[in-house]
């Protein structure tokens, strides 16, 4: 079995969620006492969170960049970046270390494409949304049309995951927040939705959405375990 290694901490909410679902699928392939090999970096994510609403996506850089090499000195076999939005510096990460780095674009856009669908609607913070480092990989190298919510939908979407599910808060008023957002996207034309937030399955359940939704966590996730299993 190959090692795992998880950049997390971003929040430490969803990269618990990794750790469960890496060992459970672990031990659902190979027995009942089987786990995960995996090692963990976790950032302190109140430092994180301010040089991302700073835009100082350079010190942002060099902090993942530094946790990459560290986890692979470790041993790592493969690399997960467990959220969505650090993803943007995704390519400068790969180039920094030996071993491969999953993106956790491309097994939901696998997932998404194998269901037959090609219009998406994609939720998650305001950087995922608007900035094209995330549509633009569905774009362009997976061909998905992707719808975002509107102004004011996105603040939502944003406020509630960084006041509140990234500290374990789940509210039911956020929970119809959502919902509401996720039927405007479907009036868009959105044949499914994207949780492109590590935190939102924490809030957001099937039953939710009127649509498919992708759970980018679960799916990252359960990718990791097939290439550690592999070979």
């Amino acid at each position: 079995m190959k090692m795992i290694g998880l950049i997390g901490g971003m929040s430490w909410e969803s990269s618990a969620e990794y750790y469960r679902i890496l060992n459970e699928g672990v031990r659902d392939r190979l027995g009942p006492t089987a786990s995960a090999r995996c090692l963990l970096w976790s950032f302190n994510f109140a430092e994180i969170e301010d040089l991302q609403h700073k835009g100082d996506w350079q010190g942002l850089t060099t902090r993942m960049v530094d946790a990459a090499r560290r986890l692979e000195a470790g041993g790592a076999d493969v690399l997960l970046i467990c959220t969505n939005t650090m993803h943007r510096m995704a390519a400068d990460v790969q180039a920094a270390v030996g071993v491969p780095l999953l993106h956790i674009a491309d097994p939901t856009a696998e997932r998404i494409k194998a269901a037959g669908l090609k219009k998406v609607g994609l939720l998650g913070t305001a950087f995922t949304m608007e900035h094209a480092f995330y549509k633009g990989r569905l774009t362009d190298q997976h061909g998905l049309n992707v719808v975002v919510p509107d102004d004011d939908d996105r603040a939502i979407v944003h406020r509630i995951i960084y006041e509140e599910l990234v500290a374990g808060k789940i509210l039911p008023a956020s929970r119809d927040a959502y919902r509401a957002v996720i039927a405007r996207l479907v009036e868009s034309g959105a044949e499914a939705v994207i949780l492109g937030c590590t935190e939102i399955m924490l809030l957001v359940r099937p039953e939710d959405s009127q649509v498919p939704i992708f759970d980018t966590t679960a799916l990252h996730a359960a990718a990791a375990i097939d290439m550690a299993l592999a070979g």
